[in-house]
């Protein structure tokens, strides 16, 4: 399911009213709410957000909870106080998880049959035995959860407490017992109607089974006296009448009715002495048919009486199973607890409250006071899942070729098939190794309560473009009730929004160039955002004259300080935007580390001094004349020669 047709938007309008008329849609929204959603939309998508959400949900056990997973994570339509209670539920199926008494794991629930049965129940049609068995499924589930949260609140009453918000849900939940007795008395395991159902049913059935041995019987005592075709007749089922197909076009010593016959395929002829027990089994099928309909809609009644509390339940399991998606995503990648808070209360009681970790030990709520954003250690939550794949498929190529190895071994093969294998077994442990000693690298985010803008200058290629990445995906991740990829617990302010202009992307349907397209967007950003946005600029001033992009980019980045978002990011590799911290408290610099012996990044940030230029050091290492490096040095300018003077003397 597409993600906006989830959230009830097309093309990213606002729906207002929608309906169906031959093929005619008739919606409504505000060119300002277009806007609004379009900026929006292409700030996710330079994010990535998508790919995230996708990885996210498919750790959703059903079909249902996956696309709810998607559509919850992507809508970011969250208030501050839900997104704690977000937090909560993901940290209480974490708690849940760790106690070991507790499966919130749905994959064995049909959640969509059961959708089925109340859209079923619903309009006053039966429902089917697969429904009804998927019904069960769901009802069971539930039980043994509130008969498992039963047992650990008897054992410590203080687990009901730990494991709010779910614990509330899970009991509030009715479970009707007779439900369940009823279906399994009347529904077998594999989706049929028991035989003892009903009287009607079992004498229907046992009229049927009569009927087939005789009619079973017929044919073949006449294809065993039909002694020339007797090798080439076989007994067949056609649209549920017993035939007599034969493998040619002769004429047989039996009389019957031709159902069809071609051109050397043979024939397919109902004897007449079976036309009269073939149309007795018809109407037994039909008895049998009318009988488990009323089986299955004496069920549906006894459904029916409770259906309010089975969509209450349904509605429960897939919010259980987008929990759950969370919750195993944060575990499977190692995430920490965020603490959130309002900035305007950044010292008040609207902060995050303190948690019980997995490990049971009690993690402080309010530590740091000194940082409006503290990120300790963040992965690049694409970054990781990639390497881990990546990662795994090489540890699999290596036990596929250990095995291929034995397996030849055992059968003796050429020496120099061996041989090749063992090359290729070489390889692929190199491969492995490679990897498990070059992990993503994580970065450190410290940002003062007083900053509002922060400019990172670096190397192309060092890892600015990831850091902005990793700190917009962070926020977004904690907004929606996810653990941040980070070594410990981070403070990251509730953004209302999460704005971003990344990437060398072309507007070709506005006939925009890449730098028209970035102002356009940066221009949309600072009218939408608010002193409780993120917004996140990759090059800013890029794509135009050097020292009009510089000019541009330091007047763009004053005004967020001044009067635009709670917190600006930005990238550069314009020098001048670097000076700003010495006339603005409101700036703060840092840069990507640059390994000068190696000549290398370290994908490492430096705060609180700007990056210097490495372009003509490098050049001077690898052996540019230097009249070409002293040149080159004489040009790039005075003012630029004292910044990285400075720089030098700060570090």
């Amino acid at each position: 399911m597409p993600l906006f047709a989830a959230l009830g938007t097309i093309c990213g309008y606002r729906i207002g009213i929608i309906r169906k008329r031959n093929d005619y849609f008739k919606v409504s929204s505000s060119i300002g709410d277009h806007n609004q959603s379009r900026v929006k939309y292409d700030s996710l998508r330079v994010l990535e957000w998508d790919k995230l959400c996708n990885s996210v949900a498919s750790f959703a056990r059903t079909s249902l909870g996956r696309q709810a997973t998607k559509a919850k994570l992507w809508s970011l339509d969250q208030t501050f106080q839900e997104s704690l209670k977000l937090l909560q539920e993901t940290n209480a199926a974490i708690l849940m998880h760790n106690h070991g008494s507790f499966n919130l794991d749905l994959t064995s629930v049909d959640l969509a049959l059961v959708e089925s049965a109340i859209k079923h129940a619903r309009r006053g049609l039966p429902i089917d035995a697969n429904e009804a068995m998927a019904l069960v499924s769901l009802l069971q589930f539930i039980e043994t959860l509130q008969l498992n949260l039963k047992a650990a609140i008897k054992e410590d009453s203080d687990w009901y407490k730990q494991f709010i918000p779910l614990s509330e849900m899970i009991t509030q939940l009715v479970v009707n017992r007779s439900i369940i007795k009823l279906i399994q008395q009347v529904i077998d395991e594999d989706g049929t109607v028991k035989d003892s159902a009903s009287s009607a049913l079992k004498k229907a059935r046992d009229q049927v089974r009569m009927l087939e041995r005789k009619l079973h019987h017929l044919v073949e005592n006449l294809i065993r006296n039909d002694t020339k075709e007797a090798s080439l007749l076989e007994a067949s089922i056609i649209d549920g009448r017993w035939c007599i197909r034969s493998g040619t076009d002769q004429l047989m010593s039996f009389k019957g009715l031709l159902l069809s016959s071609g051109s050397g395929l043979g024939s397919i002829i109902e004897p007449l002495a079976a036309v009269p027990l073939n149309d007795e089994l018809q109407q037994a099928r039909a008895l049998v048919e009318k009988a488990e309909a009323d089986v299955l809609l004496m069920v549906t009644e006894k459904i029916q009486m409770d259906l309010d509390d089975i969509e209450k339940i349904l509605r429960s399991a897939i919010r259980l199973d987008i929990i759950y998606a969370r919750a195993t995503y944060s575990l499977s990648f190692g995430g920490t607890y965020p603490n959130i808070f309002l900035p305007d209360d950044i010292d008040g009681p609207l902060m995050a409250e303190s948690y019980r970790s997995k490990d049971n030990t009690l993690q402080a709520s309010n530590s740091n006071k000194e940082w409006i954003l503290y990120l300790p250690k963040a992965y690049h939550p694409l970054l990781l899942q990639q390497h881990r794949q990546k990662l795994h498929m090489a540890r699999k190529d290596v036990r596929n070729a250990t095995a291929e190895i034995r397996r030849r071994k055992l059968q003796g093969e050429n020496m120099a098939v061996k041989g090749e294998a063992d090359i290729d077994l070489s390889s692929l442990e190199m491969q492995v190794r490679a990897l498990e000693e070059a992990p993503p690298v994580p970065t450190d985010f410290f940002i003062a309560q007083k900053t509002r803008v922060l400019v990172i200058t670096g190397p192309n290629t060092g890892g600015k473009t990831i850091c902005l990445k990793t700190v917009g995906l962070a926020a977004i991740m904690a907004k929606s009730g996810l653990h941040v990829l980070s070594s410990e617990s981070a403070k990251i302010p509730w953004f209302d929004s999460v704005f971003a202009d990344i990437g060398d992307e072309q507007s070709l349907s506005q006939s925009l160039s890449t730098f028209s397209g970035h102002l356009k967007q940066i221009s949309e950003i600072r009218s939408q955002s608010t002193s409780q946005s993120l917004v996140l600029l990759d090059e800013v001033g890029a794509g135009t004259n050097p020292l009009e992009g510089a000019a541009l980019g330091m007047s763009l980045l004053e005004s967020f300080a001044e009067t635009g978002a709670l917190l600006t990011i930005a990238t550069t590799h314009h020098g001048e935007l670097k000076t700003l911290k010495y006339s603005n408290d409101a700036f703060e610099n840092a840069c990507m580390e640059f390994d000068d012996e190696n000549l290398k990044p370290t994908y490492k940030i430096l705060w609180g001094v700007p990056g210097r230029s490495n372009a003509i050091n490098i050049a001077e290492r690898l052996g540019v004349p230097s009249i070409v490096v002293d040149n080159a040095r004489e040009l790039y300018g005075a003012a630029s020669a004292e910044i990285d003077e400075a720089v030098k003397k700060s570090s």
